[in-house]
């Protein structure tokens, strides 16, 4: 097994209760890649990545609190995309100066475990177009393969939520998002959501494409020699779809 640093640990809890009255949790390694925005390490979060990372949790329930996660992720992305000024008035005659989001979104998932975020996106975006993406790893060489796609033919014009909730050696994800720069989706268009990610991934990620931000629950202590992702969580797509 590769070597990899020290998980990084502190008290977690809410914030009117005093150090010595928090449990030690291991929590997401740091980042100094400004386009990667890691989930605050609420105790909600831990509470939820443990329950998914735990190898007795059961398939309905791995399901349950990995959605309540990727509601999470969805949310905070949303907050990345831009807003422009929107005055309403209420039913009692008065105007508020609002804002609303704008442009047009899309999600593309990236196959099939991305297939898992898409539910999470159409709870937070009605109607909202998805396209997919499939791209399969080489086992022996453990690089990518692009087999299909299919996408909003306008993506172009689009801000594009891009979904894979593990992100490894980032081989994938950088693959899909030259499918999507190949049509015509500009680089600063694109969010890819992620549960866990691995560091190396990550920072390979952010430095291939400075523009395209990153929002993920948690980056994780590093590779095996197999380049899964540990402590991880396993096969996410299995755990959610089959066992």
């Amino acid at each position: 097994m590769s070597s990899t640093p020290d998980a990084p640990t502190r008290n977690v809890g809410p914030e009117y209760r005093p150090e010595t009255e928090k449990p030690t949790a291991t929590v997401s390694s740091e980042l100094s890649h400004q386009n990667v925005h890691i989930l605050p390490q609420t105790p909600q979060l831990i509470a939820l990545l443990t329950k998914i990372r735990d190898g007795n949790t059961q398939r309905a329930d791995f399901i349950f609190y990995s959605n309540r996660i990727i509601r999470l992720l969805v949310e905070e992305g949303l907050n990345h995309l831009p807003v422009v000024e929107h005055t309403i008035t209420t039913p009692v005659g008065r105007t508020y100066s609002g804002v609303k989001f704008e442009g047009k979104i899309c999600g593309v998932s990236i196959m099939r475990a991305g297939e898992a975020m898409e539910q999470g996106l159409r709870d937070c975006c009605r109607s909202v177009r998805i396209g997919k993406i499939l791209i399969q790893r080489d086992e022996e060489t453990s690089k990518p393969k692009l087999f299909y796609d299919k996408l909003p033919e306008d993506i172009s014009d689009r801000w594009v939520l891009l979904l894979d909730p593990m992100l490894a050696t980032g081989g994938s994800a950088l693959m899909a998002v030259e499918v999507l720069k190949s049509r015509g989706v500009p680089e600063d268009h694109i969010l890819f959501l992620n549960l866990i990610a691995s560091p190396q991934g990550a920072a390979n990620f952010a430095e291939q494409f400075p523009k395209v931000r990153v929002v993920t629950a948690f980056v994780d202590q590093g590779l095996d020699d197999k380049n899964y992702i540990i402590p991880g969580l396993g096969d996410f797509g299995d755990r959610f779809y089959t066992m």
